[in-house]
């Protein structure tokens, strides 16, 4: 089953400019709370709200790691609750290397999806890495221990497709 973000036009770019500032040296991060929507052979997560994190609501925050303060959290899974919504976590890699996510996503994400699923009443998870040079995504649809990948974006009329770097060898 393929999977598709719809984005009202520009706002990629919004939360892009929000995720790598100019000169920026750290992880930055933005949450999307989505409807998902199954159609016969795919799944269109369509956006309903988004919200673009500031600096104090990070414990921790550097050019390579990022940590959110339990009451960021806590609001966030809160909001997507009271809107019966999915989450959608984006964040930056501020480098000049491919869009991928790093060791460190992984064992955080290893951890996180389970416990937003639960908290989410199993509904699907999802998480972008944005680099200056693109994206990667994720999805766990089914199953929170499996991701499967993102085939795209749309905003507005533009179809933006992930770099596919990090599915393989999730395990």
């Amino acid at each position: 089953m393929r999977a598709i973000i719809n984005m009202p036009p520009g706002l990629f770019d919004e939360l892009t400019d929000h995720l790598l500032p100019p000169c920026g040296m750290r992880e930055e991060a933005a949450f999307l709370f989505v409807k998902a929507q199954r159609l016969d052979d795919h799944v269109r997560f369509d956006v309903i709200e988004t919200a673009k994190l500031a600096p104090g609501e990070f414990d921790s925050r550097s050019g390579d790691y990022l940590e959110l303060a339990d009451e960021t959290r806590a609001r966030l899974i809160k909001r997507a609750h009271d809107l019966g919504a999915s989450l959608v976590e984006m964040h930056s890699h501020p480098f000049p290397f491919p869009a991928a996510f790093s060791l460190a996503d992984r064992t955080g994400l290893k951890e996180t999806v389970p416990h937003m699923w639960w908290r989410l009443k199993k509904r699907p998870y999802l998480a972008i890495v944005v680099a200056p040079g693109g994206f990667d995504a994720l999805v766990w649809l089914d199953n929170p221990r499996v991701p499967r990948r993102l085939d795209g974006i749309i905003d507005g009329n533009r179809l933006l497709h992930p770099t596919n770097n990090s599915l393989g060898g999730w395990q």
